[in-house]
C-alpha cells in the first residue's frame, strides 16, 4: 500500500517529464540500449530511493522491450518457437540475478562494468566488417542459451546497465546475426530479463506503480519508433549508437564510481 501513497508527492509535470524521458529511453534502447542511463536518474530525481528507482525502472522498461519484441516478432525476424531455450534461461538467469543483488553488494561489478562497455564500444568501432551480414554460427542450442541468456540475463537481473548490447553483441559473435537481426533478437531477450527482474522486486513491495504505469507508457511508443529505424536503416544507423551509448554509458558509471578522485585530477576539486 505504501508504494501506491508515495505516488502521489510525484507532481504532473514531474509525470509529465517522466512520461516524455522514458520515450526517449525507449528510443534509445531499441537500437543500442542503454535506456537506464536516462530514467533510473529522473526516477531518483522525482524523489525515490535507489531501491524504489531501480524497481520502477524495471517495470517501465517492460513497456519498451516488450513493445520492441512484439514489433520485431510480427515482422517475423525473429521466431518465438526458435528462441524458446535462451527465454528459458534468461529468465532463470534474471531471476537469479535478482535474488541475488538483495543480498551481494555488486560494488566490484560496479568497478569493472565500465571496462566491459568500453570494450564493445571499442569492438563495433574498430570492427566496421562485424554485423554486416550473417555469418558461421560458434555456438547452438545450450551452449549458447546458457552464454547469451543465462549469463547475460543474471547480469541483467543483477545489476542492468547495457544489458542490451551484451546481447545483441552474442547473437553477433556467438550466432552469427548480422547487427539489425542481433538487436532483434536480444531485444526478445531483454524483454524476457525484464519481467524476470520484475517479479523479483515485486515481491520486495518496492514498485511505484502508478508512475511506473505512466512511463510504461512512454516507453512503449519510444520503442515502437526505433523498433521501426532497426528494420529501415539497420546497421548503418545501430552501429554508430551503440558506439556513442557505450561511450557515455562507460563515462557516467565512471564517474559514480570515481566521481571525487577524477575531479581532483583534473584539478576541479
Amino acid at each position: 500500500m505504501d508504494s501506491f501513497v508515495e505516488i502521489f508527492m510525484v507532481s504532473p509535470l514531474m509525470l509529465a517529464a517522466l512520461f516524455f524521458i522514458a520515450a526517449l529511453a525507449g528510443f534509445i534502447d531499441s537500437l543500442a540500449g542503454g535506456g537506464g542511463l536516462l530514467t533510473v536518474p529522473a526516477l531518483m530525481a522525482a524523489g525515490m530511493s535507489p531501491a524504489q528507482a531501480l524497481a520502477t525502472n524495471k517495470l517501465q522498461a517492460c513497456g519498451g522491450s516488450l513493445s520492441a519484441s512484439l514489433y520485431f516478432i510480427r515482422q517475423k525476424v525473429v521466431s518465438l518457437a526458435d528462441q524458446k531455450l535462451n527465454i528459458l534461461m534468461t529468465f532463470i538467469g534474471s531471476m537469479a540475478g535478482a535474488l541475488l543483488v538483495q543480498y551481494v553488494k555488486a560494488d566490484v561489478l560496479r568497478q569493472i562494468l565500465p571496462l566491459l562497455v568500453i570494450g564493445i564500444g571499442l569492438y563495433f568501432l574498430l570492427m566496421p566488417k562485424i554485423g554486416e551480414g550473417d555469418r558461421a554460427r560458434r555456438l547452438h542450442g545450450l551452449p549458447f542459451a546458457l552464454v547469451a541468456g543465462g549469463c547475460v540475463g543474471f547480469y541483467d537481473g543483477f545489476f542492468g546497465p547495457g544489458a542490451g548490447s551484451f546481447y545483441a553483441l552474442a547473437f553477433v559473435t556467438l550466432a552469427g546475426f548480422n547487427l539489425a537481426k542481433s538487436t532483434a533478437h536480444a531485444k526478445v531477450l531483454n524483454a524476457t530479463s525484464n519481467v524476470g527482474g520484475l517479479l523479483l522486486f515485486i515481491l520486495g513491495g518496492k514498485v511505484i506503480w502508478a508512475t511506473g504505469f505512466v512511463m510504461m507508457v512512454g516507453q512503449f511508443f519510444g520503442a515502437r519508433m526505433g523498433s521501426r529505424l532497426v528494420l529501415s536503416k539497420g546497421q548503418s544507423l545501430i552501429r554508430p549508437m551503440i558506439v556513442i551509448v557505450s561511450a557515455v554509458m562507460s563515462a557516467k558509471l565512471l564517474y559514480d564510481s570515481h566521481g571525487q578522485e577524477i575531479l581532483q585530477w583534473l584539478g576541479m576539486n
